[in-house]
């Protein structure tokens, strides 16, 4: 067995406990696994929340090489589940909040686990939905706030505490150590199977535990966070923040305003992390209340596309003289695949810019022609293919979907692209999702730029007439002579079709379900792209 990384999800809250230098993490509420332990926490108690897990997921039954799915509502204490998991040696495989009982008892079932964490709120929608999420032979419990009265065969931490204390048995560093899952946009998402090495060991994670000026975090700053705890991207972010230990970690587990607004009033951060599409939805917070995004001087946003109107916004906000925007595409399955760096000046004029990227440390990337596989000249859009030692073992249950993306050590991405000129990449669009000849993310960041009352653009495509726009307004109206001018210029547009922001169907890290969307807006799935690589 190879050596344990110090980052592993099972050993890294301990080890930062033993550091001299620590950070204190911050909540925007109480841990539902701790209702009673308040919203802060040091390294010590941190590291007790996880032996504390660990111990009744061990009175559960859980051990050694057992698998145990985590699906509950979003918040910090999702990663503090999967270390108290790895810790005994099982393999955590963690599940964001999902809408669609039927989508988790899927995911479940490929799963395979010996224990189910879930929440109360989970389990009364797959109640009322008449959906039974585990098997009688896979012991469930629930944490959360009691919503009704649990089912006999529902266990809660209370039932399990006071034990026998668990074994501690860490895998190497090489071994499987946490699944998480894709986003599942397109359908039910794929779980993907990580090592300590591929999720936070290796390039282009690894950097952010190194000293880089303006770029990675200082002992001074104030961290905050409002992310998927369940996804990939939480994990890296964890064991960089603990091994660099910020003066305060803030945990944001809403991403909605009126949380956002308390916890950056209450915490004023030096660096903000989020999601594309929260940064979006909080402009109108930064319009409203700039002082709150005074003190940011790196913002980071990682795995989608972000859009120009997002970034110069949220830099205005900041009364740095230098602010920096850090941007990175990236996938569950390989981390990083591009990445780069917007300043105020960067993003004043050409939305365009905001797609572009270089390839991450130790990230190859090419364009290739989909029929074919060979490589595009520079300018000549194709799929974006990628290698990289941060790539994941495989889909649990989907074995052979995960080598259908594989040619040789070349990762399919699903993601259309092109070659702009040293060395640089423009990020079109979805494969999915696509138009031809046009690139539906610089439609929207267009339109978004000329609309300022707009909250969100998406581009659905059609294969029997022109691209159809979906808008969210903030005022929920359109004027028409508005629209006639966003659009002038650009291709053919059909009608706008306006949905509440509340209305438009997300994943977890607040992506568009495209295909949902276009099934609400439309009433058919129908795309032009193939699907072959989601």
């Amino acid at each position: 067995m190879s050596r344990t990384s110090p980052y592993h999800i099972g050993r890294v809250f301990h080890w930062h406990a033993e550091r001299r230098r620590q950070a204190v993490v911050h909540l925007d509420r109480p841990l539902d696994v701790a209702p009673a332990g308040g919203t802060e926490y040091d390294g010590a108690a941190l590291a007790r929340v996880v032996e504390r897990m660990s111990d009744c997921l061990y009175a559960a039954g859980l051990r050694a090489g057992d698998r145990v799915v985590v699906a509950k509502d979003n918040h910090f204490d999702q990663p503090l589940l999967a270390a108290g998991a790895a810790r005994l040696g099982a393999l955590p495989v963690m599940i964001a909040p999902i809408e669609s009982a039927e989508t988790v008892r899927t995911l479940i079932d490929r799963a395979q686990p010996a224990v189910l964490v879930a929440g109360t709120r989970l389990l009364a929608r797959a109640d009322a939905a008449g959906v039974k999420l585990a098997d009688p032979r896979i012991r469930t419990i629930a944490v959360g706030e009691p919503l009704a009265e649990p089912a006999p065969d529902v266990l809660t931490l209370a039932d399990l505490e006071g034990g026998a204390t668990a074994p501690v048995r860490l895998g190497g560093t090489d071994d499987p150590m946490v699944s998480t899952h894709t986003s599942g946009t397109t359908g039910v998402p794929k779980l993907v199977l990580h090592t300590a090495a591929t999720a936070v060991g290796r390039f282009p994670a690894r950097m952010e535990r190194c000293a880089i000026p303006f770029l990675t975090t200082r002992h001074s700053d104030v961290t905050a966070a409002a992310v998927s705890f369940a996804h990939i991207r939480v994990l890296a972010w964890t064991a960089s923040q603990l091994k660099m230990a910020p003066r305060k970690i803030v945990a944001i587990s809403d991403p909605g305003l009126p949380s956002v607004e308390r916890m950056l009033d209450r915490h004023r951060p030096t660096i903000l992390e989020a999601m594309p599409n929260m940064f979006q939805r909080w402009e109108e917070l930064a319009d409203r209340r700039p002082e709150l995004f005074a003190r940011v001087r790196l913002y980071v946003s990682t795995f989608d596309a972000v859009h120009a109107r997002t970034i110069r916004t949220l830099l205005d906000a900041s009364e740095r003289r230098f602010p920096v925007w850090g941007w990175g595409l990236g996938q569950s399955e390989i981390t990083g695949i591009m990445v780069n760096l917007f300043t105020r000046r960067t993003v004043r004029s050409r939305v365009d810019r905001c797609s572009v990227g270089l390839p991450a440390a130790m990230v190859r990337v090419r364009v290739v022609d989909p029929a074919t596989g060979r490589r595009q000249p520079r300018g000549k859009p194709g799929l974006l293919m990628v290698s990289t030692r941060a790539r994941c073992l495989t889909y649990l249950g989907e074995e052979d979907r995960y080598q259908a993306k594989l040619t040789g050590r070349w990762w399919n991405s699903g993601d259309l692209g092109e070659r702009i000129g040293w060395g640089r990449i423009r990020l079109l669009d979805r494969e999915v999702d696509m138009i031809p000849g046009h690139s539906c993310i610089e439609l929207e960041s267009i339109l978004l730029d000329r609309l300022p009352h707009a909250s969100d653009v998406t581009i659905l495509a059609r294969p029997d007439g022109p691209p159809v726009p979906v808008l969210s307004m903030r005022d929920d109206r359109l004027d028409p002579d508005d629209w006639a001018r966003a659009t002038a210029g650009l291709p053919e547009l059909a009608a706008p079709r306006l949905v509440a922001w509340e209305d438009v169907p997300r994943t977890a890290t607040w992506k568009v379900r495209r295909l949902a969307l276009q099934q609400q807006v439309l009433g058919t799935a129908e795309v032009i792209g193939t699907g072959r690589w989601t």
